[in-house]
């Protein structure tokens, strides 16, 4: 399907929210990177991609700038970059990548990565980190691509983002899930949270769906001597047969794990048999507690209406603390 543009007049520009700006485009609301783009100002012709909102996406469903005619031409090359995000496509543009710059550890030595499958467990699975670690996010590419679009990761205090593969923003950038992850621990981080964007990539198939991202990070952290936590996705809220209790989503990571990964389980639930050779339980007890102000959504349904949902993340956070041990 070819790229759905459509050419228009900034009307309105927000605040900006880290590297993402809100704007509206003919009284129509879009993002812009302006990273990307250029700056954008009230009055700019642009081009937008329009395709997503037509599709009706749900939550991504929102238009696009692509280009700004009046302002983002001709802009200055990055001159120490020359690594392709996005590559031969219409949108390749250079990043200075960690793998230029190093140092890169030669292993993990036991350092904690906690695997998630959705975006919507990182917030709980950092509340089960607690505080006083420097804790690196690597997000992997599954779902949106922009690191900056996350609310939740941009005000959650990391030590650090990592943008890798297709993925762009964030704090730094990366070619592979591996040199992100020595990377991290070359800088001395005390864990690593590995996820997909917001906005799942999903086709309702056992293997085609973004939360197989979480298996690649989970066999790269065991491969380097890190220990791998895989966040459980589990839910009481779903109305989808395929998601109720354990995914099906967790059930593929897991088969594609090579390594050796531990699957964080909250203590006193029944965990499905297929599941509890892998399962590590421990105490989830202050959960609500230590989540209560966080603005925690999956899918529209919150603490209240999908408990285990969060509550079998922020067991992976705990893990992954215990293991620092």
């Amino acid at each position: 399907m070819p790229l759905t543009l459509r050419r228009g007049t900034v009307t309105a520009v927000h605040a900006p929210e880290g590297a993402l700006v809100r704007l509206e485009v003919d009284g129509i609301a879009c993002v812009a990177y302006p990273a990307l783009t250029g700056p954008v100002e009230v009055g700019d012709d642009v081009l937008v991609n329009v395709q997503a909102r037509e599709l009706g996406l749900g939550s991504g469903g929102f238009d696009v700038l692509h280009a700004n005619l009046t302002r983002g031409l001709e802009l200055p090359r990055p001159g120490d970059a020359h690594v392709m995000k996005l590559p031969y496509t219409p949108l390749q543009h250079a990043v200075r990548h960690v793998e230029e710059d190093g140092p890169l550890a030669e292993g993990l030595g036991g350092l904690p990565v906690v695997c998630c499958s959705l975006h919507s467990q990182v917030l709980p699975v950092l509340a089960g980190l607690g505080g006083g670690l420097d804790v690196v996010y690597v997000q992997l590419p599954g779902g949106a691509l922009p690191v900056d679009l996350s609310d939740a990761v941009r005000g959650a205090g990391l030590a650090a983002r990592v943008a890798v593969g297709a993925c762009v923003g964030g704090d730094a950038a990366a070619v592979s899930v591996a040199a992100a992850l020595a990377w991290a621990a070359a800088r001395g981080a005390g864990a690593v949270v590995c996820a997909i964007g917001p906005g799942i990539v999903g086709t309702g198939s056992a293997l085609g769906h973004g939360g197989v991202a979480a298996a690649e990070a989970a066999n790269a952290a065991a491969a380097l001597g890190g220990r791998a936590v895989l966040a459980v996705r589990a839910s009481e809220g779903d109305a989808r047969e395929r998601h109720r209790g354990v995914s099906h989503h967790t059930r593929a990571v897991l088969r594609l794990c090579l390594g050796d990964v531990v699957a964080a389980w909250p203590a006193g639930r029944a965990a499905p048999g297929w599941l509890a050779p892998a399962v590590r339980e421990v105490d989830t007890s202050g959960w609500r507690e230590a989540c209560g102000r966080l603005p925690l959504s999956h899918m529209g349904r919150g603490a209240d209406e999908d408990g285990l949902f969060f509550e079998t993340a922020y067991a992976a956070g705990v893990l992954a603390r215990d293991l620092r041990g």
